[in-house]
């Protein structure tokens, strides 16, 4: 089969194709037809040389495909065909033709989605929902500020929390994302982070609130921010370090507030816990997709030999939604 490998650290030129083995689903792993595969913020940092996968996962990037059924290991008892649509989440291994994959972490594509756009939606959707839901405990009624608002992890982000009833405020570097956030997406406030500090610009819009919960993947750069704009009782959820990994918490700031700092992340954590998340995704998400209160939105497609392509336009941050890798 194609694969894309990693020649060595660097830009996106350092992305190459190669034929290599397809892999032969193990025990409890289900063998899947590649049609498309996400990219992710992981991907790039992998590229660079900052992120490499956990011990046992592919060196081939790519945390998220769609795809049908083509096979089965032993011992799988989830009831699926082969021809089956499906999505899985992944460890690595998303940039090929074929992927092997615990069947644990596997979804049939929700109801009105197609196989292609179904690629933009798992690694996003079990990211958004482990971390707003279930370990922040996002309520209706309470705000959430939510930084990268044209991301993919944004866009999605901003829809999920208003289909669960918070009042959302996002961030954004540009006068157009910004608009997008709040015409196209739904935020209730957007703020121009290049023009304004947020913390401010978040209380004189929230009626001098700040934020119950904060979905940050800039990291450090915002760490000092993000306290601030925490309301009493907040929970900071850091899921990615665009910004860097260490910076200085005002733990005084913190007591005061009575507040919290989360840090998550998905792609290292066992098969039973992504297992668990991607029911969850499946009980609570899909049947919002379904009903057109999530609508995932891809900016572009490119075919895998153009995987060099498809990183210098993420890397260029003009797309809004995700952008995918078709086989």
């Amino acid at each position: 089969m194609k694969a894309v490998y990693i020649a060595e650290p660097g830009g996106p030129e350092v992305l190459e194709v190669r034929d290599v083995d397809a892999p032969v689903p193990g025990h409890g792993e289900v063998l899947i037809d590649v049609v498309a595969a996400g990219l992710n913020r992981a991907d790039v940092q992998q590229r660079r040389g900052f992120y490499p996968p956990p011990p046992g996962a592919s060196e081939i990037p790519g945390l998220e495909v769609s795809g049908r059924i083509a096979g089965f290991g032993s011992g799988v008892t989830k009831a699926f065909s082969v021809g089956d649509k499906v999505v899985a989440l992944l460890s690595g291994g998303g940039y090929a033709e074929q992927v092997a994959v615990p069947a644990e972490q596997v979804l049939r594509i929700p109801d009105g989605v197609d196989v292609v756009t179904a690629a933009s939606l798992p690694e996003v959707a079990a990211t958004v929902y482990s971390n707003l839901i279930m370990t922040a405990q996002l309520q209706a009624g309470e705000t959430v500020l939510i930084h990268g608002a044209t991301g993919g992890i944004g866009t999605l982000a901003i829809q999920m929390a208003k289909a669960f009833g918070a009042r959302v405020a996002t961030t954004a570097g540009t006068a157009e994302k910004v608009g997008t956030a709040k015409a196209f997406l739904g935020a209730d406030i957007a703020i121009n982070y290049t023009e304004e500090d947020f913390p401010d610009s978040l209380r004189r819009q929230n009626g001098g609130k700040g934020a119950d919960v904060i979905l940050d993947v800039v990291g450090a750069k915002y760490l000092a921010q993000n306290v601030d704009a925490l309301a009493d009782y907040g929970r900071l959820i850091v899921i990615g370090l665009q910004g860097g990994a260490k910076g200085e918490l005002d733990l005084g700031q913190l007591l005061r507030k009575r507040a919290a700092v989360v840090a998550t992340a998905l792609r290292p954590r066992p098969v039973a816990e992504k297992g668990a998340i991607m029911n969850a995704v499946r009980e609570s998400v899909w049947p919002l997709i379904t009903d057109g209160r999530i609508r995932p939105l891809v900016a572009k497609t490119f075919p895998l030999d153009q995987a060099a392509a498809a990183h210098r336009y993420f890397d260029s941050g003009d797309h809004v939604g995700k952008i995918l890798l078709v086989m």
